[in-house]
């Protein structure tokens, strides 16, 4: 893989990947794109399915979502025919480790290992590389992302890592997009309905997210790819 990685990594500076020439590399071997389905989603779901209409799209269904988001998944669904495949988290476990729907308030931590990291741990198994629609204007742990980088036994790319805030809304504009129907309420980055508040004027982008955990930033299946998370007892 490394010598995919040599052949697409651009300087940091630079907006340009070729996505369509990246997608069409037998070196990727098997890939999927992960989608949340928030907030921007749409522009990477609408560029790799425009490119590799078969490419399978994953979607973390954690139970835990707005209505209004799983309405998307299905607006989205029917206008664009993503190849979409539902991950859910294992019921027995959820069940057991989390019987009344606390843990997102006791360890919000364990509870997107529980209902994210454990089920995209799963459904990561049968692909070799996984792309994702992150983007370093978003800040945070996101500022200094790679656009490739190595994620324990898989590839993952993240080729609109660094477009700008206008390019995104300027591709919303030239391919008449819908966006997400909480963005005009003011969300601008949208997980989880438990997790998730609108942000005020001047805050950053992802601010909304664990709003009253500070030192909470990621989910967890985005850390570094040397990055490891023990599961707790």
């Amino acid at each position: 893989m490394q010598a995919l990685t040599d052949t697409y990594l651009e300087t940091r500076a630079s907006e340009n990947l070729d996505i369509g020439a990246i997608l069409k590399d037998q070196r990727l071997g098997r890939f999927a794109l992960l989608s949340s389905f928030g907030a921007e989603s749409v522009v990477m779901i609408h560029l790799v399915t425009s490119l590799a209409r078969e490419t399978p799209i994953l979607f973390l269904d954690t139970g835990q979502h707005f209505p209004e988001t799983l309405a998307y998944v299905e607006h989205l669904k029917s206008s664009l025919g993503p190849n979409l495949h539902i991950i859910k988290p294992n019921p027995d476990l959820t069940l057991s480790e989390d019987p009344e729907k606390t843990l997102k308030k006791s360890n919000p931590n364990q509870c997107c290992m529980l209902r994210k990291s454990l089920p995209l741990g799963d459904a990561l198994q049968g692909y070799d590389t996984w792309f994702t629609g992150r983007k370093c204007f978003h800040g945070g742990l996101r500022s200094f992302m790679p656009m490739i980088e190595r994620d324990r036994q898989h590839l993952k790319i993240n080729p609109l890592a660094r477009w700008s805030k206008r390019r995104v809304e300027a591709y919303f504009y030239e391919h008449d997009l819908p966006q997400h129907p909480l963005e005009r309420f003011g969300y601008a980055s949208i997980g989880c309905e438990p997790c998730t508040v609108p942000i005020e004027t001047g805050q950053d982008l992802r601010e909304g997210r664990w709003a009253d955990m500070p030192s909470k930033l990621e989910c967890g299946i985005h850390l570094g790819p040397d990055a490891t998370l023990i599961r707790e007892a």
